[in-house]
């Protein structure tokens, strides 16, 4: 027999007063990613006696918690990040959704907090999605980004045991693209974090948790002080072997003679690097798309070796927020050098075409990745 699907009711309760048909068009004119947020949003309850119970869709609103709560004091703590899109012919979809709760779940495995049925978190998503259709914007590289998250909420300083009683919560705000100018996504420069790491083996590294990225605060701000837009992440045991971009993924796109096929890489899960939606549809696309597509290691000298060589013609990071960030550049302590001419690379821009033109409808999804919403 097959698993039972579990979808939990949520009780609708429309906002009373919506922002205006006007002021709502006026901020969707230029979208700035997570400043401004819908009207609603989802809630929906567990402890260790009901389960998942009071579900809800609502009025977007302060969240009222005891400041003993553990989320203040542990960081229990979990979220996702993913985008409704308004296709070619007026329809509205999210891109593989069943992906983010699956990987909701392995955060929540993770942190010792209770797993949410895939159906429930899925409907939830699409609840929001169409009270809130209208906040969808229009314009050419934007969505509205959906963001689910997860508290501890129990009243205790206890440490022995985990909280006792969680919220989930969907918030969604407009957004255009990131990283992103009139004439595409830039190509960035990138500095090789050696002094602080992003996980070790055994870690979090693998769960997209808030205490992940608050831990990656400095070394951003480090980057930025050394003049660049990210911060490349290395292994925590011998700080040499390359991990991830920021919060993203990095592939590099090999290429050994001019007369091969290209050929693109990206570092394997080991456990510390996050299993990316983004990362695994592109591996995907590369195979259809004629390219070769491995999952391995490479290390700093490598990198600079290869590029010098023009063995790897370029390089780019992969996200829900930035779909596909170039990287032109890398500057470390003591060493700094070009990716292919500096620009971002056809591969890289013949990747993320496709990958967009799927997730907008310009192109037909015969993969089954876009969910159709209203």
């Amino acid at each position: 027999m097959g698993r039972a699907v579990v979808i939990l009711d949520f009780d609708v309760r429309p906002n009373r007063k919506p922002l205006s048909h006007t002021d709502r068009q006026a901020l969707l004119s230029a979208p700035v990613f997570g400043k401004v947020f819908t009207d609603h949003m989802i809630t929906l309850r567990w402890d260790a006696e009901r389960g998942w119970h009071d579900g809800r869709l609502e009025e977007f609103q302060s969240i009222a918690l005891p400041p003993s709560a553990s989320v203040f004091h542990y960081g229990q703590e979990i979220f996702e990040g993913m985008k409704a899109y308004r296709q070619q012919g007026g329809s509205i979809a999210l891109f593989r959704p069943e992906r983010n709760a699956a990987r909701f779940n392995a955060s929540a495995r993770r942190l010792a907090m209770p797993e949410i049925p895939v159906e429930t978190f899925v409907r939830a998503i699409e609840l929001l999605v169409r009270q809130d259709r209208q906040w969808v914007p229009h314009g050419a590289g934007t969505s509205l980004y959906l963001r689910p998250f997860m508290i501890a909420t129990e009243p205790t300083l206890g440490f022995t045991l985990p909280s006792r009683s969680y919220l989930f919560c969907v918030i969604a705000c407009p957004a255009s693209a990131y990283f992103s100018t009139r004439t595409g996504p830039p190509a960035l420069t990138v500095w090789l974090s050696q002094e602080y790491a992003r996980a070790a083996s055994g870690g979090t590294g693998a769960a997209k948790a808030g205490g992940n990225y608050a831990a990656a605060f400095l070394a951003q701000r480090e980057a930025v002080d050394r003049g660049c837009d990210q911060v490349v992440w290395l292994d925590a045991v011998e700080h040499t072997w390359v991990e991830e971009m920021g919060g993203m993924n990095l592939c590099f796109v090999q290429q050994s003679a001019a007369d091969e096929p290209a050929s693109l890489m990206t570092p394997a899960l080991t456990g510390t690097l996050l299993p990316g939606v983004t990362r695994d549809s592109l591996l995907q696309l590369s195979g259809r798309l004629g390219l070769g597509r491995s999952e391995g290691r490479i290390n700093v000298q490598q990198w600079r070796k290869q590029c010098e060589a023009g063995q790897i013609t370029e390089v780019f990071a992969c996200g829900t927020a930035a779909v596909i960030a170039p990287v032109g550049r890398v500057r470390g302590a003591s060493d700094e050098w070009t990716i292919g001419d500096g620009r971002p690379g056809p591969v890289t821009m013949r990747l993320r075409d496709e990958l967009l033109g799927i997730q907008y409808g310009r192109i037909p999804d015969d993969l089954g990745w876009t969910r159709i919403v209203c």
